[in-house]
């Protein structure tokens, strides 16, 4: 029998491309989809709004139906709306799969406290080769020592609103871990004007955007007499969508709990 998975903001360019995915991938089956109650898509087929052709499942408003009709829900929405979503998830012990970036502290509180009703898959990046490039930063960092400065790079399209990226971001707490450091506390976010000789140990950002750029992050770990690099460049957003889909699969079945794609992939 077919895992029913649903898309939260399913007209939307990422939601398009999960529905593709659902659609295309054996064992899965497209379960619905939500939009806000303004949106044009309202009453539309989700498989024509993907191009997909008419997929006999109507993009809706209500939340709360799509998680009762579904098995697991995806959601790249926006941080207000995926507490909400994690909360209905809890309520409908249904999988939640959240790819949602600019989480803060009280958003995580919120997706902590569903996570001890059902099983919670979150992430800020999906794609299979950027969580591998998260283990490899992480012993990266344990094997060349506080001796090499780590910098991070990131390269996003003009539209994304948040900087550095949760990637980034996660790439950061991956070397902090590796080094022992206090990734609240051990970071540089911005250089600007006469700064100084870089101080010892923090971990560095910094960040351009313009264009259409999918995605692009680059670990630096330089050292006296060389740099060592662990790069990443997405070129298709469908990389996600194809790890959002794995990860809803994988989490059938599974107990209550926060878990990542590193737990999806066995890393």
């Amino acid at each position: 029998m077919s895992i029913r998975i649903g898309v939260v903001g399913a007209a939307g360019r990422m939601g398009q491309m999960l529905v593709r995915e659902i659609a295309a991938t054996s064992g899965a089956a497209f379960g619905g989809g939500t939009e806000s109650p303004a949106s044009p898509n309202i009453g539309r087929d989700a498989g024509e709004v993907a191009g997909l052709g008419a997929l006999q499942a109507k993009i809706g408003a209500d939340p709360a139906a799509l998680f009762a009709a579904c098995d697991a829900v995806i959601d790249f929405t926006a941080p207000a709306a995926t507490i909400a979503h994690a909360a209905l998830a809890a309520d409908k012990r249904k999988v939640i799969v959240i790819g949602t970036t600019g989480i803060t502290a009280e958003h995580q509180k919120a997706i902590d406290a569903a996570a001890k009703s059902t099983a919670v898959v979150q992430s800020t990046n999906y794609s299979l080769g950027v969580n591998l490039a998260f283990a490899l930063v992480e012993e990266a960092a344990r094997r060349l020592g506080p001796d090499y400065d780590v910098e991070i790079f990131e390269a996003h399209h003009k539209h994304k609103v948040d900087a550095p990226s949760g990637t980034a971001l996660s790439l950061g707490r991956a070397a902090a871990k590796g080094l022992g450091l206090d990734f609240a506390k051990d970071t540089i976010r911005g250089r600007d004007g006469h700064t100084g000789a870089r101080p010892h140990g923090p971990i560095g950002f910094s960040v351009a955007r313009g264009g259409s750029e999918i995605g692009e992050h680059t670990v630096m770990f330089m050292g006296d007499g060389e740099r060592f690099e662990i790069v990443h460049r997405a070129q298709g957003r469908q990389v996600y969508a194809k790890g959002a889909v794995r990860a809803a699969m994988w989490a059938q079945g599974r107990p209550p709990g926060l878990y990542s794609m590193r737990d999806v992939l066995g890393i």
